[in-house]
């Protein structure tokens, strides 16, 4: 079962239209909850890998995606070893309905040196949990900071490239355009301007 995201063809609530401010609103919605840092509290450790609890991302569903739902769509036993759920997360934005499908198995546990089960309804619910907690994540960015699926934009604003100019002031024409260059071509990113201006300054030193 391969991982999908449809639009559901359904009536927006309070007749809504979709424009193409609804898809800025999409966007913007997304890049919101995709740039939100978890608190520690809710961040937790198993076996050298970081994960969040349910509580905090479902917190952040019922905030940014009031009205979404859940169903699951089939389970299947992996012999005795795991228990797979295929569910759906379905929710509300920008004036229409979308859907998200993802699959997750979880380990069934054994006691110590016997077949007999530890708690198989525990790892049923395991399952689901590790699902819908995985659509969270996939579908509405939810903790993307540590599932690190965050994407951090590092190209320059308006007022960093005024700032980059401003510090130009001075240069020979050779050097502004070099630099000048470096900036429409996107070579200088935010993480490089103190470097740039270090730079800048040097030039401005070596010319005197």
């Amino acid at each position: 079962m391969s991982n999908k995201i449809s639009l559901v063809e359904e009536a927006p609530i309070d007749g809504a239209i979709m424009t193409s401010d609804s898809f800025d609103i999409i966007r913007n919605l997304h890049e919101e909850v995709s740039m939100e840092d978890t608190p520690k509290s809710f961040i937790k450790n198993k076996m050298g890998v970081d994960y969040v609890e349910y509580s905090y991302m479902r917190k952040l569903a019922d905030k940014h995606y009031p009205g979404w739902s859940w169903n699951i769509i089939s389970t299947e036993t992996l012999g005795s070893e795991a228990f797979m759920v295929h569910g759906r997360l379905k929710w509300f934005e920008g004036g229409i309905w979308r859907e998200g499908d993802c699959t997750a198995a979880h380990r069934i546990q054994k006691k110590r040196n016997s077949d007999s089960f530890v708690d198989v309804g525990n790892d049923i619910k395991s399952a689901n949990t590790d699902c819908i907690k995985k659509a969270f994540n996939m579908y509405l960015n939810i903790a993307d900071d540590v599932y690190r699926n965050r994407v951090e934009d590092t190209s320059l604003s308006q007022e960093d490239i005024d700032l980059l100019y401003k510090e130009m002031d001075g240069l020979n024409d050779e050097w502004k355009e070099k630099i000048s260059l470096s900036i429409e071509s996107g070579d200088i990113e935010k993480n490089d301007i103190d470097k740039v201006i270090t730079r800048i300054n040097q030039i401005k030193e070596e010319a005197k």
